[in-house]
């Protein structure tokens, strides 16, 4: 746990078979990162520009792409899992997250065999696997959950969405006990809507930590066992806000915060302590109002940002699989 005082913890969004044995390594050591998580985009970046999967491609012989990727992808997940295990063993997390295919998105029965299936192929207690927020993932989140499998519900812009899953995770409850989050994406929405907020003289960069903090407030009312808010999309582009930007202002107690190593970075060296959330719901909603007087809908931004954002992990999935051809 990074901040124990706080119950909050920062882990690393980021997967890359070298960095595995050195960076990520050290930052276990010394207290900053408790866990991982991956998408088909980080696994993208990974598996396409780094020379040390040629080797274990070379191996695989005559199988399908998709069966190349995941022997890539759970080789990296199970070395993860190996190196963080003694946090998992020592109840301070230790989690890696692995997301299925997100081309079953809408197919709920194939969302569940899949996850089971990697679960099953992993074979690691601390392993999460990553399911996206859409109609058919919340009946997969709870089926997964409740036969014990961590679950990591990704790719949550709303407040609906996110009690979704929250009620998917507590009906799991009832059944078993397990470590799930509710990953919300943090950054994304600024960028969609700062532009016009700048033009309309509204201040940038909260309307995605005030809607974060909003799903916080809802999901911490829930009182879910074994569940919390997971802050994503943390990342910063440009040089508007200090590069913590995200993980100084949602600073939360029972919370983790995911984010590129450049930003845990960031944070490391200079970013802010001070816990800032609970945020009252008054102040959220001021804020809110002048971004609907600014000429924002923010229902639309939001829906835009779902699609763009399943968009994006499927096209980075495919490209993926067209490589491995």
């Amino acid at each position: 746990m990074y901040l124990a005082e706080a119950r909050f913890a920062l882990w690393a969004d980021f997967i890359e078979r070298t960095y595995l044995d050195e960076g990520f390594k050290e930052l276990i050591a010394k207290g900053i990162i408790n866990g991982a998580t991956s998408n088909p985009a980080i696994f993208k970046n990974a598996i396409l520009t780094s020379s040390a999967y040629k080797e274990q491609l070379s191996t695989l012989g005559s199988i399908s792409p998709k069966e190349k990727y995941e022997a890539l992808a759970i080789y990296d997940i199970q070395k993860a899992a190996d190196i963080l295990r003694p946090l998992y063993d020592a109840g301070d997390d230790g989690y890696v997250s692995i997301e299925v295919d997100p081309f079953l998105c809408d197919d709920a029965r194939a969302t569940i065999a899949e996850g089971v299936r990697l679960h099953q192929s992993i074979n690691r207690p601390n392993v999460m696997i990553k399911v996206p927020a859409t109609e058919a993932g919340y009946l997969a989140m709870e089926a997964l959950a409740s036969k014990g499998i961590a679950v990591n519900a990704t790719l949550i812009f709303s407040v609906e969405q996110a009690l979704k899953c929250a009620a998917a995770f507590e009906r799991a409850s009832q059944k078993a006990s397990v470590d799930t989050v509710i990953s919300v994406f943090v950054s994304r929405i600024d960028r969609a809507i700062d532009e016009t907020l700048r033009a309309a003289g509204v201040r940038t960069g909260l309307m995605g930590i005030f809607n974060a903090a909003e799903i916080y407030n809802r999901v911490e009312a829930m009182k879910v066992p074994r569940c919390r808010v997971l802050f994503a999309s943390t990342g910063v582009k440009g040089d508007e806000f200090r590069a913590s930007y995200y993980i100084d202002e949602l600073l939360a107690p029972n919370s983790v915060n995911t984010a590129p190593i450049a930003t845990i970075d960031a944070y490391v060296q200079g970013g802010d302590r001070t816990v800032k959330l609970p945020l009252s719901m008054e102040v959220i909603r001021e804020h809110q109002h002048r971004v609907k007087e600014a000429g924002i809908v923010m229902e639309t931004i939001i829906e835009q940002q779902i699609v763009e954002g399943l968009e994006a992990f499927k096209i980075a999935f495919s490209e993926i699989l067209s490589e491995l051809e």
